[in-house]
């Protein structure tokens, strides 16, 4: 595919006041990240406190100029896409076409069951999810819809306000199994590459979920069910960020981090979805990873802006 140019996002794990909203949006922004992103999670573990993401990224795009906002992801079991679809054209609109819409199916079981919401089978959710993507478009490319499916019925609805960007703004679709990575590759525009999720409402720990092999197979999905759209699709991921001047020393540390121990340090070493070592490592694997597996869209946590910061620098719209 031909290679689109590499873009940075940073998704809010550690904002918990307005002030830190600004300013982290600020900061950013002027780093040079493409996109501020919020999770939509009401319980605290794993990720910790979080404004409500559609409100909390109309303040972030309010204290900026150029910076993006987007989701990653909403939970499409809580929200009907026709209120989906009147607070995504309103906050496009009304942040000058800054927006992007990620959606996912939902996997965390243990917060559908303390907010009292039924945790359907996985393929009862991505149902839900294919035809909300659906009605999505259609309700944001302003167009009057009705449509009696299997999870939604709507009757001859037209939505306010039309949203800034054309057809509608970007919709990414988060997806780690094959099913989900097909209906990304057929219906979004960004598709955020994960690791799968598990029927217990968990997602995979297992290092093979992260390896290249693994993200190319996945890639191979999207391809495949893309068909001659592909090259209009961007690919991207949430990774870590392990710095220092030995990356193998950097990975080690990953690894004993996250519970894989040090034995998985050369899994590590090669997972696209870390990013060990010093800057020069770093380009070249992106650099790498962008010729053999099309990933051009770098997600971070907040908590390490600064880390990433360098790379941002050297590679961020080239």
């Amino acid at each position: 595919m031909g290679e689109r140019r590499f873009r940075f996002g940073v998704i809010g794990e550690d904002i918990g006041t307005s002030e830190q909203l600004a300013s982290q949006a600020r900061r950013v922004e002027a780093l040079g990240f493409s996109t501020l992103l919020l999770r939509d999670h009401f319980v605290t573990e794993p990720f910790g406190e979080q404004f409500a993401p559609m409100v909390g990224l109309m303040a972030a795009a309010a204290a900026t100029t150029s910076l993006r906002v987007g989701t990653l992801v909403l939970d499409n079991d809580y929200r009907h896409p026709v209120l989906l679809a009147k607070e995504a054209a309103s906050l496009d609109a009304l942040s000058g076409g800054r927006f992007e819409l990620g959606l996912g199916a939902g996997w965390l079981r243990d917060e559908y069951d303390r907010a009292g919401l039924p945790f359907d089978p996985a393929g009862v959710r991505v149902d839900r999810l294919e035809e909300s993507v659906q009605l999505l478009k259609r309700l944001l490319g302003g167009e009057e819809v009705s449509f009696d499916g299997k999870h939604y019925s709507i009757g001859g609805l037209r939505t306010f306000p039309r949203p800034a960007q054309r057809p509608h703004p970007p919709i990414l679709l988060g997806a780690g199994s094959r099913r989900m990575l097909g209906i990304a590759g057929r219906e979004a525009d960004i598709v955020n590459i994960l690791p799968k999720a598990l029927p217990s409402g968990t997602i995979s720990d297992d290092l093979a979920e992260r390896s290249p092999e693994t993200v190319e197979r996945k890639v191979g999905w999207v391809r495949e069910a893309a068909g001659e759209r592909f090259e209009e699709l961007e690919l991207g991921m949430i990774v870590s960020v392990a710095p220092g001047a030995d990356a193998r020393a950097a990975a080690e540390r990953q690894a004993v981090e996250r519970g894989w121990g040090a034995e998985a340090t050369e899994r590590v070493l090669e997972m696209p979805s870390v990013l060990a070592g010093p800057v020069e490592r770093v380009v070249d694997r992106l650099q790498a990873h962008r010729e053999r597996l099309g990933l051009s869209y770098y997600v971070v946590s907040s908590e390490d802006v600064e880390l990433a910061a360098p790379v941002v620098e050297r590679l961020a719209g080239r």
